[in-house]
């Protein structure tokens, strides 16, 4: 089976892919200067039939090492993942199906937000209870394509 090795959710190196989310970085203070916002973290793109939606999802735990031989993309717009807990996640991403997978671990307080079209993996929980807000396209026209490896990749710590 083909290997591949998890790399730290850094925003450069996930860059290619989409943005990362999390309190880091540039803030300003609000409420009378008890809360930090962290502004405008992400590109959302829901194209021109589209509008954002906020679903929670709960997905089920899986475990490392993790096999995977789907992967999919939404060609309409863009998808953020935003954990309602303090449980790292695993993220898959790829510029191509033809293209070797990364796997990216979030350090429990990352989310993410995937450019419109990228290839990327299912959502992947590393603990229960897999419980994530997206903001994603609400459309009239469907918004998922999916490819299914010949040969599953293994992800490996």
């Amino acid at each position: 089976m083909r290997q591949i090795r998890i790399e730290p959710l850094t925003a450069p190196a996930f860059a290619p892919f989409g943005d990362v989310l999390e309190a880091a970085g540039d803030f300003r203070l609000i409420n009378a200067g008890l809360c930090r916002r962290h502004h405008d973290r992400a590109t959302l793109d829901f194209g021109a039939d589209g509008r954002a939606g906020i679903s929670i999802f709960r997905a089920e735990a899986r475990a490392l090492p993790y096999s995977f031989d789907l992967i999919e993309r939404h060609p309409d717009g863009s998808q953020a993942f935003l954990p309602m807990t303090a449980d790292p996640f695993l993220v898959i991403v790829a510029a191509s199906p033809a293209d070797r997978p990364r796997a990216f671990l979030t350090n429990g307080t990352q989310g993410i937000n995937l450019r419109r079209g990228t290839w990327h993996g299912v959502l992947t929980p590393l603990h229960p209870p897999g419980l994530f807000a997206v903001v994603d396209r609400i459309g009239p026209t469907p918004n998922i394509e999916e490819h299914h490896y010949d040969n599953a990749w293994i992800v490996l710590p």
